[in-house]
């Protein structure tokens, strides 16, 4: 088993639960982890037995690009559709930071993440 890893993928999207959030929109992170056996690929240097990058980043896209009320939702979005779509993921992680959260003091960023794996 190995682990696939794409960190620091930055988002302009409109996640929040304020109507403002949502037509303003915010900056946001995503790093996503994926365990998988890559072993053929690794040894044959053959993409189709691993997981694409580019994959991952479709799917990541597309669930930013829709705008929802909760951070918490949009990673059960995107865990679902790895494990769904991309044949060999064992377990995944995401982890999404919405950057200068709008709370009454100073805040970097506000993070929620997910873990989960096939067979859940």
């Amino acid at each position: 088993m190995g682990k696939i890893c794409l960190k620091g993928l930055k988002f302009r999207a409109y996640h929040g639960y304020y109507d403002v959030e949502r037509e303003q929109g915010n900056l946001f992170e995503v790093d996503i982890t994926v365990k998988t056996n890559f072993h053929k690929a690794a040894v044959d240097d053959e993409l189709s037995y691993t997981i694409d990058y580019e994959d991952l980043y479709s799917i990541i896209k597309e669930e930013m690009d829709k705008s929802s009320k909760l951070l918490e939702h949009v990673v059960q979005l995107i865990v679902d559709r790895v494990l769904d779509e991309l044949k060999g993921v064992k377990w995944v992680e995401v982890i999404l930071s919405k950057l200068n959260p709008p709370i009454k003091g100073d805040c970097e960023r506000a993070i929620v993440s997910l873990k989960k794996r096939s067979d859940d």
